[in-house]
């Protein structure tokens, strides 16, 4: 399941649903705009994955409550816990290796 999260009810509400995969990004980021379809072409192979895109400019204050200085994020979590992290573009591959 893919989310575009706009506000932080949504976010909290989906952060402990199993695997979660946030994918902080910007508009403006070119590497972000690579790695978006990378992250739609994830969702759509991993039913038991969800995965929540997060805009630090429409909500800045998740960005800061997750330590993102740079973006792209990604950070995946398990019944939310934090299991992994990752910045900056990735291949398809190593997203997949990610959330494994």
């Amino acid at each position: 399941m893919l989310l575009h999260v706009d506000n932080t009810k949504t976010f909290e509400e989906n952060l402990n649903k199993g695997r979660v995969l946030v994918d902080f990004y910007a508009d403006w980021c070119g590497p972000c705009q690579m790695l978006s379809p990378l992250v739609e072409d994830l969702s759509k192979e991993d039913n038991e994955l969800t995965i929540m895109k997060v805009n630090v400019d429409e909500l800045p204050e998740l960005a800061r409550k997750y330590g993102i200085s740079s973006i792209p994020s990604l950070i995946y979590l398990v019944d939310g816990e934090i299991k992994n992290r990752r910045i900056g573009y990735i291949p398809l591959r190593d997203l997949k290796k990610l959330v494994s």
